[in-house]
């Protein structure tokens, strides 16, 4: 049960952080700025990494959960608690969220950017989850993100793909972060590509590992 909390709270400080700047963003005429926007998806993740990482694993995104049990490092019968756990905690934040800023259309919804074919969005997100995992999957102890390395590694790499794929994609590299807002902006025309690029990217990202580190992946 513990396990789960975490995830919750975890997905929870996320999503109402990362999600947060961007309707702060939205709502205060840009006073956070695209780089403070990247800067707080980094910094919260390294947080909550520090904080749960050995407790659950910090996961916080259910493409991470599936590649990781994907990889033989995570029991597959736990994936669909994980995965409820997550997608609760991100629903409250973006609901606090939609509470606190009832002016925001967006509330860190992910769409393309305005011209961008939502199929070369879908390469995009599966490029920046493989990148993701694949820092991930190497830098994790079985199935958990635990320590400095981890939480510097994924933290950084979350910032650095948020500050050049953000004003294209919005880099959600997770389903449930994808979800949470389009419940509360009605805007489900993207999401198929939100859901399925992550976890076909967290999936390919496992499986180029074993083709080069075959001890750390399975």
């Amino acid at each position: 049960m513990k396990q789960y909390i975490s995830e919750t709270i975890g997905t929870f400080a996320m999503i109402f952080c990362g999600c947060g700047a961007m309707t702060i963003n939205e709502v205060s005429g840009g006073a956070i700025s695209h780089v403070g926007i990247a800067a707080t998806w980094g910094l919260i993740v390294m947080a909550m990494i520090y904080a749960f990482g050995e407790i659950s694993g910090a996961h916080f995104n259910p493409a991470v959960t599936i590649g990781f049990a994907f990889a033989k490092k995570f029991p597959w019968n736990k994936v669909p608690l994980y995965i409820i756990a997550q997608t609760f905690g991100a629903i409250l934040a973006v609901f606090l969220l939609w509470f606190l800023f009832p002016e925001s259309q967006f509330l860190g919804e992910t769409t393309p950017a305005e011209g961008f074919p939502a199929h070369k969005a879908a390469i995009l997100e599966f490029l920046l989850t493989f990148f993701l995992m694949v820092v991930i999957i190497n830098v994790s102890t079985g199935s958990k993100e635990i320590g400095t390395m981890a939480a510097i590694a994924v933290g950084g790499v979350i910032l650095m793909e948020a500050m050049f794929a953000g004003p294209m994609t919005k880099a959600s590299m997770n389903p449930v972060r994808s979800i949470a807002p389009a419940l509360f902006t009605g805007n489900f025309q993207y999401l198929w590509l939100y859901i399925t690029a992550p976890i076909l990217g967290a999936i390919t990202a496992v499986s180029s590992c074993k083709l080069v580190k075959d001890d750390k992946c399975c």
